[in-house]
């Protein structure tokens, strides 16, 4: 597994961790850590939506 590979895994399950938080308790970590910066909270969320893509796409070349 490559870099790209680890930081594809580390933001989803940020993202995984974060959804099953606000649907459980209704807590946003990300927007709770990074409300200072709108850009910054933005950027993180597509990063995420970014390794979701990554992560179907390598999923779908595997076959």
């Amino acid at each position: 597994m490559g870099a790209l590979d680890w930081l594809v895994f580390a933001l989803l399950v940020v993202g995984a961790l974060n959804w099953g938080l606000i649907g459980i308790a209704n807590i946003n970590v990300v927007e709770t850590i990074f409300s200072f910066s709108s850009l910054l909270l933005k950027a993180i969320y597509i990063l995420v939506g970014l390794a979701g893509l990554w992560k179907i796409y390598k999923v779908l070349m595997a076959k």
